[in-house]
């Protein structure tokens, strides 16, 4: 009877971690450039009693099914879907929407370089594109003070026109990084990621070019957070956690009643 307990204990486990999972997802349903989270779930090791495909007598006859006893569950892997959110417009000349394969390359203060969805960039006191935290967009992009306007299309360009001249100046070029697995880059958190082995090492491009997607100037990328399947998942991951705990309450009242014939 402990056994029951135990394997109701790691469906219980399991669809706690289910519901931070989507909690956390519905959290980030307003976070720019956000991927929803989904959890799976494998099976553990068996209890072999008849082993399948044993024989169950001298003429070899053989037992199709065999007895074997599952252990429970454990979660087996916690990935991002990476599915293109939809933009919105801001009107922001330094806000931009990557549609498409790819992520910015950030600068971090320990000089590594981290990637992002978030194109939410300002300039800071040098002129110098930047991120919400203050981090450098690679490669580095300045845009001087006397600049009247700032156009970058969408494959990175960023050009100025200067006070006095009518002809733009291209002061730089945005590119993008991609990967060969999206779901191994390591979360920093504010919307930064870091390569792993998993995720194998960036490969940089322009953007606009074959496997890489096209910059909206004055857009950004919303999370791709869909609220009624999430509502949906938290339904069942909370019915799925009730009917584990209905198992260890039945296997409570079980062993209460092997305990009292036995007193």
């Amino acid at each position: 009877m402990s056994l029951t307990l135990d394997i109701a204990a790691t469906g219980m486990a399991a669809q706690e971690l289910n519901v931070n999972t989507i909690s956390n997802n519905i959290a980030n349903m307003t976070t720019t450039g956000y991927k929803r989270q989904r959890a799976e779930f494998q099976d553990l090791l068996y209890q072999t009693k008849i082993a399948p495909g044993s024989t169950s007598s001298d003429t070899n006859t053989v037992v199709p099914s065999g007895i074997q006893q599952g252990l429970g569950v454990k979660t087996g892997s916690l990935y991002r879907i990476d599915q293109q959110g939809a933009l919105e417009q801001t009107d922001n000349n330094y806000d931009l929407a990557n549609q498409g394969a790819g992520y910015f390359q950030v600068l971090l203060p320990d000089g590594s370089t981290a990637y992002t969805r978030d194109g939410s960039f300002q300039l800071n006191q040098n002129g110098q594109m930047v991120t919400s935290e203050g981090y450098l967009v690679q490669p580095t992009i300045t845009v001087p003070t006397d600049a009247t306007s700032v156009t970058i299309n969408p494959s990175g360009q960023v050009s100025i026109t200067l006070q006095g001249q009518t002809n733009p100046s291209i002061v730089g070029q945005i590119q993008l990084a991609v990967f060969p697995n999206n779901a191994g880059l390591s979360a920093l958190g504010n919307n930064l990621f870091a390569v792993t082995q998993a995720s194998g090492a960036a490969v940089v491009g322009n953007p606009g070019v074959t496997g890489y997607g096209t910059l909206q100037q004055g857009f950004l990328e919303s999370s791709n957070v869909d609220v009624v399947t999430e509502i949906t998942a938290l339904i069942q991951a909370q019915r799925a956690y009730e009917m584990n705990s209905k198992v260890i309450q039945s296997g409570d009242q079980m062993l209460s009643t092997l305990t009292s014939m036995n007193a």
